[in-house]
């Protein structure tokens, strides 16, 4: 539907008196009888409340004068007839559109108005505007309870659900603005008008609307407006219908927020990736308008490159380096430094720096960039061979200690380990703690350098010679008798401590000749036993002991034997053949 749009100054330009309303005669014509006679007859005509013409007789400094052809003059306050810089617009012979607001008052003069006059002419010509359907045009001039005050000639009121299509927050926003409206609610007798924006800006949206819907397709390239942005994308006026700009679509490198791509207000192009014609739902790109910079990837970045780019993201795994606008390559945390421990990547880098890396993998399909920082230095794990050379005595301090072991510190940021089966060849080793603390300066020696998985192992035990190798083994012969103390005590039998850091197993098959349900109904804890050596194994460690046949240690003929040797080990042949000799004699 076409509307026609009536302004403030049209309608206060419409102030001719109607050819059915009584004309009146100027002042100062004929003072003949007649005339006279037909003043007379014309101020018969006259009613409060009707508009007539009138003309200015003189201007004073309160009032103006104004002559309707009653037997009396009216007067105005000159206010007025003021305009906005406050100067008077009429003088003298002037004619005048004027409001009779009294017949006659007690000095005998007509009570006139010409802004009545003014505002009943505004009144019918916006009745008139409604019945033919007409917008108006007026200036939003105030904030009111529920909307906005509208100067359309008169004061109307504009709903705030009738200021736009979507619901506004800010309404001050529009105060001192020019629209056109619509009246949708007119009541000249209570001076109540109601306007509306939204309606026309649904008929020109509806417009604009189909000639969008013609040419929206998939694939097709239009230009909008930014009409909002979301944490999540930003919505574009396309025409009448708004596209979802979503916020991975906006750029092939990264986007925190959507205003850091686009603004409201802004006109962009953008391309039209889904369109659902039942839904009206339509998915908006802008990356897509350009192409995808992975697709030269694998030319531009060979393995081994150096490169340089910006930390933009940092992760409890590493950093993200922009390396260019849509692609970003992941510095792992285990290939920020060859010696320290990093933590997390902050305590390396931080968002905004520019840093240099090594290209260590491309992935373009999956658009992964593996990058290391640690690489642009020579590995300080591969010199380790030179400086350290396996059998090398190295002095050092703890550094920690753990469960398996100690870490001894060998450079800055490099420990090596001596692991707990490497602490004592004889001593078993229950916690590292037992024998040292950190800080402790031990000695150790080198025995391996694995520089792929950057570990270096250390041995104290390797120290001294394997007691294991030669001297234990002919120390503690089989068939020897040899006196120690109970340790501990199992159901599968007993360990005799022979001496520091060597220890035998009495199983409780060797505890007695006769039935032993329990190695406790023989032996207890720290107890002196005598033992036969019965097995030896030297790679295992392995000494078996038995009971059998062995005396308690307080035989006359053992003990003295043993005092006699002056030492707390010998065989059964010693002692029983010692035995067999002095019965014989």
């Amino acid at each position: 539907m076409e509307y026609r749009s009536i302004s403030i100054e049209e309608l206060r330009n419409r102030t001719e008196v109607p050819e059915d309303r009584p004309e009146t005669h100027v002042a100062g014509g004929d003072d003949s009888f007649a005339h006279m006679f037909e003043r007379s007859e014309a101020s018969r005509n006259f009613k409060v409340g009707e508009i007539v013409k009138g003309r200015v007789i003189s201007v004073t400094k309160d009032f103006v004068v104004v002559d309707i052809g009653y037997k009396s003059e009216g007067q105005i306050p000159v206010g007025e007839f003021r305009d906005a810089e406050g100067a008077v617009t009429v003088q003298a012979g002037d004619e005048v559109d004027v409001y009779v607001d009294q017949a006659e008052d007690d000095d005998n003069l007509v009570e006139l108005s010409k802004e009545k006059a003014e505002k009943l002419r505004i009144w019918d010509q916006i009745s008139e505007a409604c019945e033919r359907d007409e917008l108006v045009r007026g200036r939003i001039v105030a904030r009111v309870k529920g909307g906005l005050s509208v100067d359309i000639g008169v004061k109307a009121f504009l709903p705030g659900s009738q200021v736009d299509i979507r619901p506004i927050r800010n309404l001050e926003k529009f105060i001192g603005l020019d629209f056109e409206f619509k009246v949708i609610k007119f009541n000249k007798r209570r001076g109540n008008i109601v306007l509306s924006r939204r309606v026309l800006l649904e008929r020109e949206r509806a417009e604009l609307k189909a000639k969008t819907l013609e040419r929206l397709e998939e694939g097709r390239v239009l230009r909008g407006t930014v009409k909002n942005i979301t944490e999540y994308g930003a919505f574009v006026d396309l025409g009448g219908i708004d596209g979802l700009l979503h916020i991975t679509d906006m750029s092939w490198g990264r986007v925190n927020h959507p205003s850091e791509m686009v603004q409201v207000g802004d006109e962009i192009d953008v391309k039209v990736l889904k369109y659902n014609p039942e839904t009206e739902r339509v998915s908006l790109g802008l990356k897509q308008i350009s192409d995808d910079p992975w697709g030269h990837a694998e030319t531009a970045y060979k393995v081994g490159d150096r490169v340089s780019g910006k930390v933009v993201s940092l992760t409890d795994y590493g950093a993200f380096i922009e390396l260019e606008e849509g692609i970003e390559g992941l510095i792992h945390i285990s290939e920020m430094s060859w010696t320290k421990r990093v933590k997390h990547p902050s305590k390396m880098v931080a968002i905004g720096d520019v840093v240099e890396a090594i290209v260590l993998d491309i992935d373009s399909k999956n658009k992964r960039i593996s990058l290391g920082m640690k690489q642009i230095e020579p590995n300080p794990w591969t010199l380790l061979h030179e400086r350290y050379p396996v059998g090398t005595r190295i002095l050092g301090k703890i550094r920690n200690i753990t469960d398996f072991g100690i870490f001894i510190g060998i450079e800055e940021g490099i420990d090596g380990l001596v692991h707990i089966s490497d602490l004592s060849w004889t001593q078993k080793v229950k916690h590292p703690s037992e024998a040292f603390k950190k800080g402790d300066e031990v000695e150790a020696v080198v025995l391996n350098i694995d520089v792929e998985n950057e570990r270096f192992s250390l041995g104290i035990k390797q120290l001294t010679p394997d007691l294991w190798e030669e001297e234990i083994p002919k120390k503690y012969t089989i068939g020897r008798v040899v006196k120690g103390k109970i340790t501990k005590i199992h159901d599968f039998g007993a360990f005799m401590e022979l001496e520091a850091g060597v220890e035998g197993l009495i199983h409780v098959s060797e505890m007695s000749s006769s039935h032993v349900s329990s190695p406790r109904d023989v032996v207890t804890e720290g107890q002196d036993v005598l033992a036969e050596i019965i097995t030896m194994d030297r790679e295992e460690r392995k000494i078996g002991l038995s009971l059998k046949n062995v005396g308690d240690g307080d035989d006359a003929d053992t003990r003295s034997y043993l005092e006699r040797q002056g030492k707390s080990t010998a065989s059964f042949g010693d002692v029983f053949g010692d035995k067999l000799g002095r019965k014989n004699r």
